[in-house]
């Protein structure tokens, strides 16, 4: 396995844009509506040869729009977890917050709730040495608040213009996880 500079470091990853494609102005409410962005599945299984552990971090307002209940998106992150273990890949711990965007909530990204408590789980994790890769702009502000090294996916239209006008600092840009992770695994 080639050398990198993210060995062992802890991978953050945004779910909607990320590893799967969204549903504009919808939310996945079940298995059937997740689909995988190209590559994916076998994209996390490359990346977890370099990070442990591998996070998920997503916002699910959906559930607190009453769109979908926690059982429901309990089916999807089922399913989005086997079809990811079936490509040998592993995600070590999904977290959610489901709460409104109005209410400003700590576990909803842009704060850092989730992260804190992915901490708590794994007590191994070091901000200074995570990667945050997600397809907004509180994804970006997010990893930025902690000290992650950030990776902006330029899979939602208009984002970057946002990154922009919010002055939010990206490390780097990608087309999609599966690139990431091809470039990662290429460099010495």
């Amino acid at each position: 396995m080639p050398d990198s500079p993210f060995q062992n470091w802890t991978l953050f990853l945004d779910r909607d844009g990320v590893i799967n494609h969204r549903l504009p102005g919808r939310y996945v409410q079940n298995p059937d509506e997740f689909d995988f962005m190209p590559g994916v599945p076998e994209a996390i299984a490359q990346l977890n040869r370099l990070f442990s552990p591998v996070v998920v971090v997503t916002n699910q307002q959906g559930i607190g729009k009453g769109l979908m209940t926690e059982t429901d998106l309990a089916g999807v992150h089922a399913y989005m977890l086997s079809e990811i273990a079936a490509a040998g890949g592993k995600i070590d711990g999904v977290y959610f917050c489901p709460e409104l965007a109005v209410g400003n909530p700590d576990c909803r990204k842009p704060n850092t709730g989730m992260a804190r408590e992915a901490q708590k789980d794994f007590p191994n994790i070091r901000f200074d040495q995570a990667v945050m890769v997600g397809d907004s702009w509180s994804d970006m502000e997010f990893g930025n608040r902690l000290g992650m090294y950030t990776v902006f996916l330029s899979t939602k239209e208009g984002e970057e213009a946002i990154l922009k006008e919010k002055n939010i600092a990206v490390n780097a840009i990608y087309p999609g996880l599966k690139v990431f992770a091809d470039v990662l695994l290429q460099t010495k």
